[in-house]
C-alpha cells in the first residue's frame, strides 16, 4: 500500500496494482441524470445497451451509445436489482409486489417467486444467476420501510434473508439467515465463492458495512463465512467481479476496487453516493455506475463478468 495515495484523473491509487487495471487517460463521464435513486444496471452485449432502474420513480431506463437514454418501462413496480438469466432474459427484483420476476421475449412477465412458505418477501433487492440456472437474491426491508421505494408495511418474515430459487423445481430456500440488511451479491469467476454485502449501517450507525464471502458447496449451500472487506466511507450496495476476481463495489465516495485477497487497491471517485455498477460495452471493459441521481461511465483496463 502506498504511503501517499496518488490521484490519476478520477482514480485514487492506493496499491500499485491498481495502476495496471485502470486507464489513466480516461475520466468519468456523466451519461444521464433525472433520477431519485438509480439502481440495477445490467448490460446487454448482444444489443449493445444498458438497462437500469430508478426505484422511487418506478422506471426502467435504457441507454445506448449515440442514442442516449429513454424510459423503457413505467411503472416498473419499483424495480431494484436486475440481471440476465442463461437465456438472456431480464430478471428483476420488484419492491412493490415484493417478488422476483422474469421478462419474457413476448413482453409478458413471469413471477418466479413472491413468498417463502406462504409469507411475503420483504422487498427483493439484488439478484444473480448461477451457471446452473439457479437464482440467488437478497431480501432486506428497504422497500417496506417507507413509501419512497415501495409501500410501507410490516415484515411477514420477521428477518432479512438471502434466498435461492432452484432452476428445475422453482423451490425457494434460505441460504443465509444472519444478515441485518443483505444487499448486493456476486459469484467469483469459478462460482466457488459467493460474496454478499451487508449495508445495515444505512439505518443503524453501529450496523454492518462490509462484504462477506461464503464457500459454495454442492451448488446450493453456503459455508465458511468470513468478512472479505469493510467499506468506508458509507456501505457496500451493488458490486461486480471482473475476470481476475477483483471486486468493484459501490461506496459513499465512489467505486472501490479490492483484490481477490481483500486488499483495497484503489478508488474511482464519483461526485455522489454510488448505488451499483456493472461492466459493459462491446469489450466489457467499461464500468457503468449508478449514483443516486445520475448514470456515469468510465473505461478501465479490466474485463467484467456478465451473464449470459
Amino acid at each position: 500500500m502506498l504511503e501517499n495515495p496518488e490521484m490519476v484523473g478520477n482514480a485514487e491509487i492506493i496499491d500499485e496494482r491498481f495502476r495496471e487495471i485502470i486507464v489513466g487517460t480516461c475520466l468519468v463521464e456523466r451519461l444521464h441524470g433525472d433520477m431519485l435513486w438509480g439502481e440495477g444496471p445490467v448490460y446487454f452485449v448482444d444489443g449493445n445497451f444498458l438497462l437500469w432502474t430508478d426505484i422511487p420513480n418506478s422506471r426502467i431506463w435504457q441507454w445506448a451509445e449515440g442514442l442516449g437514454a429513454r424510459v423503457l418501462h413505467q411503472p416498473s413496480n419499483y424495480s431494484n436489482g436486475q440481471t440476465r438469466d442463461r437465456e438472456g432474459r431480464l430478471i428483476c427484483c420488484e419492491h412493490l409486489p415484493r417478488r422476483v420476476t422474469r421478462h419474457e421475449p413476448d413482453g409478458s412477465i413471469t413471477v418466479l417467486a413472491d413468498n417463502y412458505e406462504g409469507k411475503k418477501f420483504n422487498s427483493p433487492n439484488d439478484v444473480v444467476v448461477k451457471s446452473d440456472g439457479s437464482i440467488w437474491f437478497t431480501d432486506p426491508t428497504y422497500g417496506i420501510m417507507s413509501d419512497f421505494e415501495g409501500c410501507k408495511a410490516e415484515s411477514e418474515l420477521g428477518a432479512c434473508y438471502v434466498f435461492r430459487i432452484d432452476a428445475k423445481t422453482g423451490k425457494v430456500d434460505i441460504v443465509a439467515d444472519d444478515f441485518e440488511k443483505p444487499n448486493g451479491l456476486a459469484f467469483s469467476v469459478d462460482e466457488s465463492v459467493l460474496y454478499i454485502a451487508d449495508s445495515a449501517v444505512t439505518h443503524n450507525p453501529k450496523g454492518a458495512h462490509h462484504i462477506r464471502a461464503f464457500d459454495v458447496v454442492d451448488n446450493k449451500t453456503l459455508k465458511g463465512e468470513r468478512v472479505f472487506a469493510e467499506i468506508n466511507p458509507g456501505a457496500p450496495d451493488g458490486f461486480r467481479v471482473d475476470t481476475d476476481d477483483n471486486i468493484w463495489t459501490s461506496a459513499e465516495d465512489g467505486v472501490h476496487c479490492f483484490s481477490p485477497d481483500g486488499k483495497l487497491l484503489g478508488k474511482i471517485h464519483i461526485p455522489e453516493l454510488v448505488t451499483n455498477l456493472t461492466f459493459g460495452g462491446p469489450k466489457m471493459n467499461r464500468l457503468f455506475i449508478t449514483g443516486v441521481t445520475s448514470l456515469y461511465a468510465i473505461y478501465v483496463a479490466q474485463v467484467g463478468t456478465q451473464t449470459p
